[in-house]
């Protein structure tokens, strides 16, 4: 099991807990299936195939939040309240008010909820204790912000906060370009995305291109800046660093597959593991030191 796409927090220093105390904690607040008219559920569900909340290697820890939620779209509601307003209408000789209406789309969604589908979805984090970071697997904030609200009742007292560099990723991006000269350890890969500041954010996008040359220095000339870009770390990690610090498009290239293979699934998702966060870890720390280091707010 790989993160594709991550947000990264940061979390004091002196915040520490274990692999059981996590468990604990979480195991106070399972997963529970929607009931009655509870349109949406969270808790904390198996992050493996152990039955574990908690999965733990190296003072690693990897969890998981599950998400139940009501399949009832407003379409089939107006559908449903729409022809219950018609024979009313019909029966009755009257127009419906907009106060009945209301009331009549109201009862209909009590009907309709509890015999409706539930979508259930699963956010993975992974808290790195060595270096005191939050890693969340989502392709956007508000995916990750929604595991961290629930981390914080959880614990009680998580002060995580999205990883800050002296250095902002656009102006580090944009001054790697400028200076074709990427950060030790880092190649330039052939992925990147110009946007111009101002009222215009006229923008300019590259996929599958090479990066060199006057024409990417001429837009970075006349404003732009690069907004996402595509990086290899060591051979090893390909990805799309953006704007936002968050990271996309994570891959670990083909040089692991003789390295993480094992003779069974359970085996298989160790070995994935450890190699996914250390990897990932060192790559962090040298992205980290690339954009001036870490900002630590008082």
């Amino acid at each position: 099991m790989w993160f594709k796409n991550i947000l990264i927090y940061n979390f004091p220093a002196d915040r520490k807990i274990t692999a059981d105390a996590l468990q604990e904690k979480l195991a106070a607040k399972p997963l529970l299936p929607c009931s009655g008219l509870t349109r949406q559920s969270r808790g904390w569900i198996p992050c493996a195939g152990d039955g574990r909340l908690v999965h733990s290697f190296n003072n690693q820890l990897l969890f998981a939040l599950g998400t139940e939620q009501k399949l009832l779209p407003a379409s089939v509601i107006n559908r449903f309240a729409s022809e219950r307003i018609e024979n009313i209408e019909a029966q009755q000789g009257y127009k419906v008010g907009r106060r009945e209406r209301k009331e009549i789309r109201e009862a209909i969604t009590e009907e309709l909820l509890p015999k409706a589908f539930s979508l259930q979805r699963t956010t993975h984090a992974w808290l790195d204790m060595e270096n005191g970071r939050l890693i969340i697997h989502a392709a956007s904030s508000a995916r990750a912000e929604e595991l961290l609200e629930f981390l914080n009742k959880t614990l009680e007292d998580m002060p995580a906060r999205l990883l800050h560099t002296a250095l902002s990723p656009m102006s580090g991006m944009t001054d790697w370009l400028a200076g074709q000269q990427p950060p030790p350890g880092f190649t330039i890969d052939r992925e990147l995305e110009l946007r111009e500041a101002g009222d215009s954010r006229a923008s300019v996008r590259y996929a599958n291109h090479a990066l060199e040359g006057e024409e990417i220095l001429a837009h970075i000339r006349s404003g732009k800046r690069a907004t996402r870009l595509g990086l290899t770390w060591n051979s090893r990690i390909s990805f799309v660093l953006t704007e936002q610090m968050q990271i996309k498009k994570l891959q670990l290239l083909d040089i692991h597959k003789e390295e993480s293979e094992a003779e069974s699934a359970e085996a298989q998702f160790e070995l994935d593991f450890a190699l996914m966060t250390g990897e990932f870890a060192k790559m962090l720390n040298d992205l980290t030191e690339a954009l001036g280091g870490e900002i630590i707010s008082s």
